[in-house]
């Protein structure tokens, strides 16, 4: 069950066009946390009416309180007041909201994060304590974040670039295959990024029969389902809303030719 909270922020820090901001929040994680991929709704200023959706990168029991961190780029309005907030300030939250990966800390999985889905994908590694490998992907060396953080958590970290100035030169559905051809003995493939590249990733995982979960939390926008922004079309013909189904789905309910 989701609570609200005033969340102090602890630190702040710039990385590459991304705000990294960790937070402590009260009893959030102790009462809201299900499971790696979930998110919050940030208010951002007084004159905003809707709060703004964002994903948790990595959350803790703590005391005296509980720690969450979030990474965010400035998009709009809102994400610029937040990313004006100085260290001290104390934010309206809600959460934690939607439901996560289904995981289990045992299990070993192969994660995908493109661009500004890398950081939710964080979550995920430490919640397997070093047993899975990640696949990170970006335009450009410097969109690709957290890489000592993936690292310290991961048995292996691969990294695709879009120009080639890190790692493979490429989409991450190439390192995906060339992962899985080499071994497949994953749990399942977790996968969070624009579209295009979750249904690469899909596609890939399903040629080789391994299970699949995305995220498709790019596309939210209110994030408590008053909009449509992100309605979702499935393959069974039904609308699922991301933010209050999601954000994270099988691949195979995901209807991609939509």
């Amino acid at each position: 069950m989701k609570v609200e909270r005033k969340c102090k922020i602890v630190s702040k820090e710039q990385m590459g066009d991304a705000i990294y901001m960790t937070l402590e929040c009260g009893d959030m994680v102790r009462t809201s946390f299900k499971a790696p991929g979930q998110f919050v709704h940030v208010k951002c200023g007084e004159g905003l009416l809707l709060r703004r959706p964002i994903s948790v990168c990595s959350c803790q029991e703590d005391e005296p309180q509980d720690l969450l961190t979030i990474v965010f780029e400035v998009r709009g309005e809102g994400t610029q007041w937040l990313a004006n907030r100085p260290v001290g300030h104390s934010l309206d939250v809600l959460g934690l909201a939607g439901n996560g990966f289904t995981m289990k800390p045992e299990g070993r999985y192969l994660l995908v994060g493109g661009g500004i889905g890398i950081p939710p994908m964080l979550g995920c590694a430490q919640y397997t304590s070093g047993k899975s490998t990640a696949i990170l992907g970006g335009r450009s060396q410097d969109k690709i974040i957290l890489t000592n953080c993936f690292e310290d958590e991961c048995a292996k970290v691969l990294v695709a670039t879009d120009d080639g100035s890190m790692g493979h030169h490429g989409f991450v559905d190439a390192l995906v295959r060339q992962e899985l051809s080499e071994n497949n003995n994953y749990d399942a493939v977790l996968a969070c990024g624009p579209k295009p590249m979750l249904r690469n990733v899909a596609k890939v995982a399903e040629e080789f029969g391994v299970p699949c979960q995305v995220s498709m939390e790019e596309r939210m926008g209110c994030g408590v389902g008053a909009c449509l922004v992100c309605a979702c079309d499935m393959a069974d013909g039904s609308r699922k809303h991301v933010c209050k189904d999601g954000p994270v789905f099988d691949s195979k309910e995901v209807d991609w030719n939509a």
